[in-house]
């Protein structure tokens, strides 16, 4: 499903909409921007991104949005493979704009989809990986009120080598409490 319009200061989440399978073309193919992805190495085609637009405006499972800054489009964050049971997803996140990177658009999107799964949602823990040496992201999630909770030794591999992976995880009553402090 496609998350509901969530503006910040600097930051606004709005659901997808048909221009935008286009705008991430350019950017999955950019080995900079996709350093840090899964399928870095998989060439993307339009309709292949429709298709992954269309599935995830279906799906019950995760919940996606469009990251606009500066007026313009600049990625897309998302919870996903959303447990209801017990009331937990996984967080990722993509700003393909190199421009608007380290401008701390990441951190804004990431707190707005935080309090959109604990107070909308009522998810109660959120969950994420990324690479450890991904320090940018890693930041802004911490931040954001994540808690690194292990690092998975050559748990991914890229560029020829393996990677060591970074757990990270943010509680619905930890969040509560940072917030009123």
């Amino acid at each position: 499903m496609f998350g509901p319009l969530l503006r910040g200061a600097a930051v606004t989440l709005r659901p997808p909409d048909e221009s935008d399978p286009a705008r991430f073309i350019p950017w999955l193919s950019d080995l900079e921007v996709t350093r840090f992805l899964g399928n870095r190495y998989q060439a993307f085609a339009l309709f292949q991104e429709e298709e992954w637009f269309k599935k995830i405006g279906e799906s019950k499972d995760d919940v996606v949005w469009i990251v606009e800054a500066e007026g313009r489009v600049i990625g897309s964050t998302g919870i996903h493979r959303i447990d209801w049971h017990h009331a937990r997803g996984v967080t990722g996140m993509l700003i393909g704009d190199k421009t608007a990177w380290n401008k701390g658009y990441a951190t804004e999107a990431i707190r707005l989809r935080t309090e959109h799964a604990f107070l909308q949602v009522n998810l109660h823990k959120l969950s994420t990986e990324t690479y450890a040496e991904n320090e940018p992201i890693r930041r802004a999630l911490m931040r954001s009120g994540y808690r690194e909770v292990g690092i998975a030794r050559e748990h991914l591999f890229s560029e020829g080598r393996w990677h060591d992976a970074w757990h990270a995880e943010v509680l619905r009553g930890d969040w509560d409490a940072a917030r009123r402090d």
